[in-house]
């Protein structure tokens, strides 16, 4: 499983980035965590606002910090297939 945080350095990405570490680790859950911190590439996903968290390259939150316990969700989800 690949998550992808978008969002260009500010303060909301960075505890997005927090949030989606910190259930991955309650879930003992195995995934490539990755910064995407380029506009274009943020752009490519058809987002406008940011943060914003890609599991296997598809947007699950745009434009909010999600909860813990709301990434605990999208990341079983995206295991159970």
């Amino acid at each position: 499983m690949k998550i992808q945080v978008l969002g260009t350095g500010c303060p909301k990405c960075g505890k997005t980035y927090e949030h989606v570490e910190e259930a991955l680790k309650e879930l003992g859950a195995c995934a490539d965590l990755e910064k995407v911190e380029d506009l274009k590439a943020i752009m490519n996903f058809g987002i406008m606002v940011t943060p914003a968290v890609a599991i296997d390259g598809a947007v699950k939150v745009a434009g909010k910090v999600p909860s813990v316990e709301e990434m605990k969700k999208l990341i079983s989800e995206s295991e159970a297939g």
